[in-house]
């Protein structure tokens, strides 16, 4: 699988716009998935043209949950091309998709792709299983990291966490996995890259990951 940030509060590629919000583009099973979508539609088309990456190009497009920073440039993205969009069941906006996917409880979306469904009632999570284990992609982990990793573990053992990791500071919870990349909201970046040097990476729009 192949996970590029498209639009982060930090931008690793010098090219790039940074700005609040979180955006990826995530390739596995054969599909281009674009997990939320930042908060502005025209730095995330702007990104994602310098990354050579068409609208065009996504199969779909899947919110982590119902905040400004998170689908800001959802509208931009479906003028381009009306996708599917798979939202938790807390969002009640109508959405212009060519079908829209409402998730409350864990699905499979596609071959060994999956949603944690809406946890607490405010956020999914993406799952991606490849080799026996489980690679979870997180918008902000307003449920708690540890309720999103506990999900995920319903799928397999999970081995990499992608993503916000708002308000968090539950380093044993983390301590295990092969790979933890926290972006956009996450208070401890640093710390966590300090105390997880061989795990933890930094993140950033431009950021390419490769699983």
């Amino acid at each position: 699988m192949k996970i590029t940030i498209l639009y982060d509060n930090d931008a690793l590629d010098t090219r790039l716009a940074s700005d609040w919000g979180f955006a990826a583009l995530i390739e596995a099973a054969g599909r281009r998935i674009l997990f939320d979508t930042g908060a502005k539609g025209q730095i995330l088309m702007e990104n994602m043209s310098l990354l050579g990456i068409s609208p065009e190009s996504i199969d779909e497009i899947f919110i982590s949950h119902d905040h400004w920073d998170h689908t800001g440039g959802l509208l931009k993205i479906l003028e381009q091309k009306p996708v599917r969009v798979y939202v938790p069941d807390t969002i009640s906006k109508v959405v212009p998709a060519r079908e829209t996917v409402s998730l409350s409880r864990p699905a499979e979306i596609h071959d060994q792709i999956y949603s944690t469904g809406t946890l607490k009632n405010i956020e999914q999570a993406m799952c991606i299983r490849q080799d026996g284990k489980v690679a979870v992609i997180a918008g902000c982990s307003h449920p708690g990291v540890a309720t999103i990793l506990s999900a995920a573990s319903e799928i397999g053992p999970t081995s990499a966490l992608i993503g916000g990791l708002h308000g968090f500071s539950d380093f044993p919870a983390i301590s295990s996995l092969d790979l933890v990349c926290a972006t956009h909201c996450t208070r401890h970046k640093n710390e966590i890259r300090s105390r997880f040097p061989e795990t933890a990476i930094a993140g950033g729009a431009g950021k390419i990951i490769e699983i």
